[in-house]
């Protein structure tokens, strides 16, 4: 049981940043409702979260308004969509119903996104993945609310290239159905590898095999927080050392963690569920002043992307991490260090600046708690090339047993230079592209897998 009386302090001093629950997403299984009857199935979804979610955004806005902490989002994962498309192999329409039955429900209940219309493809794909992935097109520009993941490569599995491939097409196709909206529909499809079970961010979160059947996750972002803590440090004493930064961070985020774990427990005893886990992730958004990027400057990163910003990246990403384990025995999903490139104005600065490069991109998430994020690129870039930048990051999470993904949006009609705004959430950026934009077409045809690596055999 949590103490709240040691807390009290922190909710006041934080509560001045302005820190806020970024989201707390409830974990449904939805397993029960497959069937062979496409409507029952539809029917069955909607009454499911209806019963399981129905309550939360009333329960959440409450607990938001007994702490003065503010709950940004209400969100939605599901077991993967996938299962549920098993008895329908090769019926497109029946997985685009599911996807709207989805995007129905949760707006019923008034909840922000749902994620898990999802594919876990590692080492092989059944009927009923191939299903949801061939229609990924249609439903995610058919639906608002709707995320989807596919999981292409573990650790222990070692990397799906035909997957890769296949999502690539549809990644492209996607983008070109929603081309009236400049490709947004490919903001919701990310591509992950080492998927984690528990994470309530959207576009990846999805209920995992191994979790409840209804379940309270939380995701707490806290980059201004962080900044303004380092701000402070550094007036006090300009010349405070890499480790003082360093610490200066862990404290920061373990303040941080105990916040988003009083809220997640009170939300999941409200409604009489178990409470998962708090994920402690650094997720910017577009706003100045809550931008993962300007810690980095802070640290003394004069421009983003200048030698030495890896290194920053790590830092801040493993301070993260023992602050917040230090604070909860329930830390999971990707906590750590975003680095979404249209959601952070001061990435998205540097990408326009061209001082960051979608090259420097890629070695900061060998170190960070994610991968390629939110990341524009040219409309005509071939499949072979977006699949190439799903099998890099890929490689990068199998080797390093971490998490990575990639959420590339291609825009139709535009080329590098070309400024692109979605507004809200989900950000503005600049059009980039790969130095070398050919070149993986031969690698990435020859499909099959690319094996485990060796340290994967640790049994």
């Amino acid at each position: 049981m949590l103490e709240t009386s040691d807390l009290s302090a922190t909710l006041r001093m934080i509560g001045e940043e302005n820190l806020d629950v970024r989201t707390v997403t409830i974990g449904v299984n939805l397993n029960a409702c497959a069937s062979e009857d496409p409507a029952r199935m539809c029917d069955a979804v909607r009454d499911r979260i209806r019963r399981a979610a129905g309550r939360l955004v009333p329960t959440a806005n409450a607990v938001a308004a007994r702490y003065g902490v503010q709950i940004v989002n209400k969100r939605l994962a599901i077991t993967p969509a996938s299962i549920l498309l098993e008895r329908h192999a090769g019926n497109r329409d029946a997985a685009v119903a599911l996807a709207k039955a989805l995007d129905e429900a949760v707006q019923e209940v008034g909840i922000d996104l749902v994620g898990g219309f999802s594919a876990l493809v590692h080492k092989g794909m059944t009927p009923g993945e191939r299903t949801l992935i061939d229609s990924i097109p249609e439903a995610l520009a058919a639906t608002g609310h709707v995320c989807s993941s596919i999981n292409i490569g573990s650790t222990k599995a070692g990397i799906n290239v035909g997957a890769a491939a296949l999502v690539a097409e549809k990644c492209l196709a996607l983008a070109e159905a929603t081309k009236a909206n400049r490709g947004f529909g490919a903001a919701k499809l990310v591509v992950f590898a080492n998927q984690p079970e528990d994470n309530p961010f959207m576009a990846g979160a999805e209920l995992g095999a191994g979790e409840p059947d209804v379940v309270i996750d939380v995701g707490v972002s806290g980059p201004g927080v962080v900044k303004r803590a380092l701000d402070r440090l550094l007036a006090r004493n300009p010349g405070a050392t890499l480790d003082e930064i360093a610490e200066e961070v862990k404290h920061t985020s373990y303040r941080v963690t105990r916040v988003g774990e009083l809220v997640g427990h009170e939300v999941a005893r409200a409604l009489g569920v178990p409470f998962g886990v708090v994920d402690l992730a650094l997720a910017p958004t577009s706003k100045v002043g809550d931008s993962v990027g300007e810690i980095y400057q802070t640290m003394g990163i004069g421009r983003l992307g200048a030698p030495g910003t890896t290194a920053a990246v790590m830092m801040l990403n493993d301070a993260v991490k023992k602050g917040g384990s230090f604070a909860s025995s329930s830390v999971g999903g990707l906590s750590g260090a975003f680095i979404p490139v249209m959601e952070d104005h001061a990435m998205s600065e540097a990408v326009t600046a061209g001082t960051l490069t979608l090259e420097k991109l890629e070695a900061m998430t060998s170190v960070c708690s994610v991968g390629l994020d939110m990341i524009l690129v040219p409309g005509d870039t071939p499949a072979e090339t977006i699949a190439g930048l799903y099998l890099d990051e890929a490689a990068i999470g199998v080797t390093n047993r971490k998490t990575t993904g990639v959420r590339v949006i291609p825009v139709p009609g535009a080329g590098p230079g070309e400024f692109v705004d979605f507004g809200g959430l989900f950000g503005y950026g600049t059009v980039v592209a790969p130095a070398c934009p050919e070149g993986s077409a031969g690698f990435v045809r020859h499909g099959g897998h690319i094996p485990a690596p060796i340290h994967s055999l640790s049994n």
